[in-house]
């Protein structure tokens, strides 16, 4: 150990899946195939919501910060864990995992304030029809969005140094793919006790309390839906919001479970595979549930290719 920490002065060791070998070489194609996905699925929901005119409503101006997030969000780790998997060289620097860490944390922060104010917006569409273009006017979406940005970059302002700092008493292997918080907070000589505490504070304000909004506003969509009398209506409100509400799922669960036990109580095995779903498998599914739940998305690529098709005619 004290022979590694001396011949990497400034850099950290990415463990990683390095205890399991035999594996390392299946995920590199498993996540470059699902990463490559990701830019593509998440690139083209962007690409349509942006050039449809079809589309240039809130809710997919939403939509476009989501998949910028996303993409962002898997761009953070991904490359450096395939450079990792791909040879024996383990070790980022440590400006590299400065980044990584401010990155991971505030575009993760700002994902879960965007999910709430998508369950706003939803609220206003389903429960104040009349009004949804009134109240979510261009200038209300951008201060959101902004809102939202602000939170999650000033909650990674905050948490970022503070895990950096920790006493590591020269070790430098990270028992994780990333420079992730719990796994950083764990490599401290110290008592981490006080900063597990703002971790949970903080994780209440940036998780919780934008989950406890999301839940209280489909508590009102779901009553308002069930009043509406055609079944078609019904059913196109329903398919609207169960994508945001599984999307939500997914992001949420894996989130939870991490963050709001940032010590020892979760085995690494576990952490880095759970942590490895929610950095790539919820991003690639995004677009997915996106496009095959919506109608108006998928009429939007049909008519994108039908264009396209007509220009290579012409």
């Amino acid at each position: 150990m004290d022979g590694t920490n001396d011949s990497t002065q400034g850099n950290f060791i990415l463990l990683g899946f390095s205890n399991h070998p035999h594996l390392e070489r299946i995920l590199f194609v498993v996540i470059l195939i699902a990463y490559l996905l990701t830019l593509v699925g998440n690139t083209t929901i962007i690409l349509v919501s942006r050039l449809d005119p079809h589309l240039h409503t809130p809710m997919y101006f939403f939509l476009t910060h989501l998949s910028f997030l996303d993409l962002s969000f898997t761009t953070s780790s991904i490359p450096q864990l395939l450079y990792n998997l791909n040879g024996h060289d383990k070790t980022i620097s440590y400006t590299g995992c400065a980044i990584q860490l401010f990155l991971f944390l505030g575009l993760g922060g700002v994902e879960c304030l965007l999910l709430a104010v998508m369950a706003y917006d939803r609220f206003v569409a389903v429960c104040k029809p009349l009004h949804y273009l009134v109240i979510m006017n261009p200038r209300l979406c951008m201060s959101l969005v902004l809102v939202a940005w602000g939170c999650g970059v000033a909650n990674s302002l905050v948490m970022s140094p503070v895990t950096l700092q920790l006493p590591r008493c020269g070790h430098h292997s990270v028992d994780h793919f990333l420079c992730e918080m719990p796994a950083l907070i764990r490599m401290a000589c110290v008592n981490t006790a006080a900063i597990e505490g703002t971790v949970f504070v903080l994780a209440v304000g940036i998780v919780l309390s934008p989950l406890v909004f999301i839940l209280v506003s489909y508590g009102y969509i779901v009553r308002a839906v069930l009043q509406i009398q055609p079944v078609s209506g019904r059913q196109k409100a329903f398919n609207t919001c169960g994508s945001h509400l599984t999307v939500v799922s997914l992001f949420y669960g894996n989130i939870i479970y991490m963050y709001m036990q940032p010590g020892n109580s979760s085995s690494q095995d576990q952490s880095k595979f759970l942590t490895l779903f929610y950095n790539i498998v919820t991003p690639l599914l995004n677009p997915l549930i996106y496009t095959l739940r919506n109608k108006e998305v998928k009429g939007a690529l049909r008519r994108m290719l039908l264009d396209n098709r007509g220009v290579g005619k012409d």
